[in-house]
């Protein structure tokens, strides 16, 4: 018999779940000297923790070009079909321990699956579609949503809501990420942050932001799940690590 799901846990993308192998970037550089007409090396944006949409209105002030919605279309267009070419042709790979414990918590009827991303819908699901893990996932919020990665969190939970009829309770929603900018997107809307060392930032960078708990990466399987049951048995969050 299925019980109600009360757990609401939310991945970041890029960092967390995979590495790209640098098909992302790649990307965006083409697609904004395709679509823009301007050469990129992106060694002035910020993209980590970052949204796509976000990163667009970067470049656009940049290159001191109008953030009209046709400029950001464009953006959004020439990043995407290179994207798609990318993936292929370019060495990426899920990171520890991603695909276990996705599994895992698929099959407990509690837990409620979801996408916290920077990335584009469509960018989202190129990356994850390629490496095989899109099924796992039946919502999420996007850049398409909002540029501000800190307003992401209210598209996630009111989708968890209508798609499961469930009110998550903010102590049982969990963010997921590998930057400083997940745990603040997390403390936006009252969530659990999780960090994980296994992008651009350190164990102890992501410990000074303050973090529920933080893993050097997902591979142990059992000290990952025991944060989840340990917010359920009224404990107080701990910093953490495998």
């Amino acid at each position: 018999m299925a019980t109600t799901k009360t757990k609401l846990i939310l991945f970041d993308i890029d960092g967390t779940l995979l590495t790209s192998g640098g098909a992302g970037e790649k990307a965006l550089r083409l697609g904004i000297k395709d679509r823009l007409g301007v050469d990129e090396d992106l060694a002035t944006i910020e993209i980590a923790g970052r949204t796509d949409s976000g990163i667009a209105r970067q470049v656009l002030r940049k290159h001191q070009l109008p953030e009209t919605s046709e400029n950001i279309a464009a953006f959004y267009e020439g990043y995407l079909h290179h994207l798609g070419r990318m993936l292929p042709e370019l060495q990426g790979r899920l990171l520890p321990g991603v695909t276990q414990l996705l599994e895992a918590l698929h099959r407990r009827n509690d837990v409620a699956l979801g996408l916290l991303t920077g990335n584009l819908r469509r960018g989202a699901e190129l990356k994850l579609r390629h490496y095989g893990i899109w099924h796992y996932f039946d919502f999420g919020a996007f850049a398409d949503d909002h540029h501000d990665r800190n307003e992401l969190g209210a598209f996630a939970h009111r989708r968890a809501r209508e798609l499961h009829g469930v009110e998550f309770a903010t102590a049982e929603i969990y963010v997921i990420g590998d930057t400083p900018h997940d745990i603040t997107c997390a403390r936006a809307f009252d969530a659990r942050a999780i960090g994980v060392a296994t992008g651009n930032f350190t164990r102890a960078q992501l410990a000074e932001c303050s973090p529920d708990w933080v893993f050097d990466d997902l591979a142990d399987l059992p000290a990952v799940l025991a944060a989840f049951d340990t917010a359920a048995a009224g404990a107080l969050p701990v910093t953490s690590a495998p």
